[in-house]
């Protein structure tokens, strides 16, 4: 089958096409017939080689999110889901591929109606989104700044925090046009990257939900409110500064509070339900799922040009 290698960490130009074995399921697996791969932006940080010391090696399949058909199931699996359509996260790698391998406790089958480039568009970043703001004991009435609003996962946490009552939901965004996309989808108040906008935008916030990371995650600490917490769930601009953690001590008066967040530590019985409820809400047309562009898969790598340079809103999609 085909698939994409990350031949050699480094730019977009590291990715290449090739004949790979195909997989046969394990026990407690399911082997899908791919419809629709999301690139997300941990796909790039690990393109880069900015994880190397976590495990990933050069040769690596990337990708972890796909949807499409279950074509054989893995000994102890229902044999029922074959020739169902489901969303599944493959790990931190295996979705650029025209089949891949899953684990039946990361697969969610997908409501009528909704496409497998939404699906994958929507069904791991949602989920991020909803479970951050959990995490970050976001309530009705509180205001809630969005770094990095413009990507598929800051773009779910803006509609999310507003269905659920925010009494401000600010974004940064390297452009107004951006700003008017994210307006529509319910900001109320656009900031440039550096966090600065409109007289009228508040100065503190209750929560602050950071995708980007890099060397000005300690600035948006200082744009908490008293007892304001901030949850950070990417680094796409790299990994904060090692103090980073002064500026809380500086402000311990306000007792601010910063916390980090990966969907791992969700447990299934509570994850699962949550990303089918996300997806049904897809497709009732409740929530958007906001595809930049659906490539082939052969494209990957300009895929991640395009990610490298900023110039997406929303996710990218490719497809075999």
């Amino acid at each position: 089958m085909r698939a994409v290698k990350i031949e050699r960490f480094g730019d977009p130009s590291g990715l290449v096409v090739a004949e790979v074995d195909e997989a046969p399921p394990g026990p407690g697996e399911v082997l899908v017939a791919v419809e629709a791969i999301g690139v997300g932006g941990v796909d790039a940080v690990i393109r880069r080689g900015t994880l190397s010391g976590f495990g990933f090696e050069e040769g690596l399949i990337p990708g972890s999110e796909v949807a499409g058909t279950v074509t054989t199931v893995g000994p102890d699996v229902d044999p029922t889901w074959v020739g169902r359509r489901l969303w599944a996260f493959t790990g931190t790698s295996g979705g650029y591929a025209e089949q891949a391998v899953a684990r039946v406790e990361d697969i969610t089958a997908l409501p009528d109606g909704l496409s497998a480039a939404d699906a994958v568009t929507v069904g791991s970043s949602a989920t991020v989104a909803h479970f951050a703001l959990v995490h970050a004991h976001f309530a009705p009435g509180e205001s809630v700044l969005v770094r990095g609003a413009a990507g598929s996962i800051g773009i779910a946490v803006v509609e999310l925090a507003a269905r659920g009552g925010a009494s401000a939901v600010a974004v940064t965004t390297s452009s107004p046009q951006r700003g008017e996309r994210l307006r529509e989808l319910g900001a109320t108040h656009v900031l440039d990257r550096s966090g600065h906008g409109a007289p009228d935008a508040p100065e503190s916030y209750d929560v602050v939900i950071d995708i980007v990371g890099g060397p000005a995650t300690a600035d948006f600490i200082d744009r908490l409110a008293a007892n304001g917490r901030m949850v950070i769930v990417g680094v796409v601009a790299g990994m904060p500064p090692a103090d980073f953690g002064s500026r809380l001590l500086a402000s311990f008066q306000q007792s601010r509070s910063f916390a980090t967040f990966s969907l791992d530590t969700v447990p299934v019985a509570a994850r699962n339900p949550a990303r089918a409820e996300l997806l049904a809400s897809v497709a009732r047309g409740d929530l958007h799922a906001v595809a930049h562009d659906v490539l082939p898969l052969d494209q990957a790598a300009e895929a991640h040009r395009q990610m490298d340079a900023g110039t997406v809103f929303g996710r990218i999609v490719l497809v075999p």
